[in-house]
């Protein structure tokens, strides 16, 4: 597998409201649940809040980046895990942060392994330039 060559153009998920403010997502038929804390009106507290979908797409990109970074040039990890924090300025991320736990043969150079990962990692591509954002109604 290249993640490097798309294996299509285009992805779809398609989200479907579930009252409160719940929604259920198929994502390649896969079903994710995301909402509102219970203390927000509306909210139950049965998922994940969008935004920490948003940072969960960006660690879980950036760990599979690694790893297939790491396979292809025949690094054998021991341990890896990525946490990724938002800062929120207003109604928005302004900043994100990617903390990178990794344990490596010693002669292994985690600065070029995690360079390489970044031009893989299609998430903090995308968000690194941002794409226009079309929104249309369909009936």
């Amino acid at each position: 597998m290249d993640l490097s060559e798309p294996e299509m153009s285009e992805r779809t998920v398609q989200a479907r409201w579930d009252g409160g403010l719940r929604v259920l997502v198929d994502a390649g038929g896969f079903e994710i649940v995301s909402d509102e804390p219970a203390s927000v009106p509306g909210g139950s507290g049965t998922g994940p809040q969008p935004t920490e979908l948003l940072l969960a797409s960006i660690a879980s990109c950036f760990t599979i980046a690694l790893a297939y970074t790491a396979g292809k040039r025949g690094i054998e990890l021991e341990d890896l895990s990525v946490d990724v924090t938002g800062h929120y300025d207003g109604p928005r991320f302004d900043a994100f942060r990617i903390a990178v736990r990794i344990r490596a043969p010693r002669d292994v150079q985690l600065t070029r392994l995690i360079e390489s990962a970044k031009r893989v990692c299609y998430v903090t591509r995308t968000l690194s330039d941002p794409p226009k954002i079309d929104i249309v109604v369909e009936e």
